[in-house]
């Protein structure tokens, strides 16, 4: 299959949704991103590297990053489970409202307070956002990723709602940090700019069942399956459902405009639109990853 070629008949397939939505303007340095844009990555499990549009332009991850700190924090133990729930929100990511009702545990490690409670998991282990960093240059090859200050500082500035998650969450005994520490930490994570390229490579491992780019392990097969499962339930916050419907992929969004897409034992796809819908996903994203799974045939139904 001639993936480059593919990818740019799905550009021009939905370039009607490319600038629909919104972007996420409560974010001020996001919402100054321009709407029209539109980049599409695949990275095969061979090694191969496919693109079309702005699939080499940085963007921030966001929500995204949420993926990639539960593999590590896994990747140290299944403790964090003890800590956070496996099941659709049905609420929006930033929701309070089930906090109470469960006793201060999220109800899975993708929404805000989820990815909070992994964050503070995984800075036992030291800097979270450092280690993040880390293992994506390692598996992207790009040793200049970084976290881009203005939108660090943006999210910093307007963080209430995390701020308020959080606190709610330490009175019930379920972070371990101080909350301005782990406040830190997670705004850095979701800071951090890469291009869909990028991302995609760095997604691989899920693809490869656990496998990283160098051949080492970073988790055994079951745990990559299980986080594959998490993403196609609750990885596309309360519009799981409709995104399994379309696409058929596990998946993980974020308000940048985002998202990372698995195949298992064949690829990883990045697609990246600022156009947002009214749950937070890309609105010409979900439609590429529609056609290229109508296209391809690859769906893990």
């Amino acid at each position: 299959m001639d993936l480059a070629a593919l990818l740019d008949r799905i550009a021009g397939d939905v370039s009607a949704d490319i600038g629909r939505g919104a972007v996420a303007d409560y974010i001020p340095a996001l919402a100054r991103v321009a709407p029209r844009r539109f980049g599409m990555a695949v990275a095969e499990v061979d090694g191969s590297l496919h693109g079309t549009g702005d699939w080499e332009q940085p963007f921030s991850l966001q929500s995204m990053s949420k993926v990639f700190t539960l593999a590590l924090a896994l990747s140290h133990g299944e403790g964090v489970w003890a800590r956070v729930g496996r099941e659709p929100s049905g609420n929006p990511f930033n929701s309070l409202v089930q906090l109470e009702n469960e006793d201060g545990i999220p109800r899975n490690p993708f929404i805000n307070a989820g990815a909070l409670v992994v964050t503070d998991e995984l800075a036992r282990h030291g800097d979270a956002a450092d280690a993040l960093l880390g293992f994506l240059r390692a598996e992207c090859g790009r040793a200049d990723i970084h976290v881009d200050p203005e939108v660090a500082a943006s999210e910093a500035a307007h963080a209430d709602r995390n701020r308020a998650l959080a606190y709610f969450m330490a009175s019930y005994g379920n972070m371990r940090h101080p909350v301005p520490s782990v406040l830190d930490q997670y705004v850095r994570q979701c800071s951090i700019a890469m291009s869909c390229a990028d991302v995609a490579r760095s997604a691989l491992f899920l693809a490869r069942h656990g496998v990283r780019d160098d051949g080492t392990r970073l988790l055994d097969s079951s745990a990559a399956k299980r986080i594959n499962a998490v993403m196609l339930t609750c990885g596309t916050y309360d519009a799981a459902g409709e995104f399994a419907y379309r696409v058929g992929l596990p998946g993980k969004s974020g308000v940048g405009g985002g998202i990372v897409a698995i195949v298992p034992g064949r690829c990883a796809v990045c697609v990246w639109s600022p156009g947002l819908d009214a749950r937070g996903n890309s609105v010409a994203g979900v439609s590429a990853l529609d056609r290229f799974t109508t296209l391809t045939g690859w769906s893990v139904f």
